[in-house]
């Protein structure tokens, strides 16, 4: 909707950076199971929802998420895998399937830094390779000012990579996540907001990981990502 928008304006304005107007991001988190995949499918169907075409993606050869993106995008989700492919093949397929997208959002797997051999092969390899900022999903469950240590560690680990915020999940209370929001002020990076602790969030596991036969667009978790997170912010980044 927003693109139309933007290339209606293009047309009479001859403005044609308008239609090159893309927002790319990836999703992360220090560890598994901090709850990027329920964040990352939120956000994704909240978008959806406000009428922006969403391409997914994921990082390396994990073919279960990809599932859920492509539920709630309506669109195939996309592996982007540096132990198989090269560096410009990994950009050569963002390019292709996010040519016609408002926003491309890649989900990360393991821990930001996790590779088959340290970070090669890492969420954050993906991220430098596509030269896209990263939104971290940190698990704040029994955690308040701790998490400044946490997130200094991850900001300032490596410096070739753009950090555009931070989303906390599992906050206890209002007065948790204001607590929380200092930490983001202390240590200098973008609190984009929160999921509080809610059990019916959580996405039951297998063996290899997520159950897909439980997949669903969830009402309740779409709602709180548009009441708690800052998602036009994410638009910006």
């Amino acid at each position: 909707m927003y693109t139309i928008i933007a290339k209606i304006f293009a047309f009479y304005l001859n403005l044609d950076y308008l239609c090159t107007l893309m927002t790319k991001f990836l999703i992360a988190a220090p560890h598994s199971g901090s709850g990027k995949t329920t964040i990352a499918r939120g956000v994704m169907a909240l978008l959806v929802q406000k009428g922006y075409l969403v391409q997914p993606f994921k990082c390396g050869p994990d073919y279960i998420d990809t599932k859920f993106h492509a539920k709630v995008c309506g669109r195939p989700s996309v592996n982007l895998d540096t132990f198989m492919a090269t560096p410009e093949h990994v950009r050569e397929l963002f390019e292709r399937y996010g040519q016609d997208a408002d926003v491309c959002i890649v989900e990360g797997m393991m821990g930001l830094f996790d590779g088959y051999d340290k970070d090669k092969g890492s969420s954050a390899e993906i991220a430098r390779i596509l030269d896209i900022p990263i939104v971290l999903v940190v698990d704040a469950k029994s955690a308040a000012y701790s998490t400044a240590a946490l997130l200094s560690g991850f900001l300032h680990f490596r410096n070739d990579l753009r950090f555009g915020g931070v989303i906390y999940n599992k906050v206890g209370s209002e007065k948790h996540y204001r607590m929380l929001q200092e930490v983001c002020e202390e240590v200098g990076v973008e609190c984009l907001g929160y999921l509080p602790k809610n059990t019916s969030l959580e996405q039951a596991s297998r063996y290899l990981g997520l159950d897909f036969s439980e997949i669903q667009k969830s009402p309740e978790l779409i709602h709180l990502l548009e009441q708690k997170v800052r998602w036009e912010k994410l638009l910006t980044l």
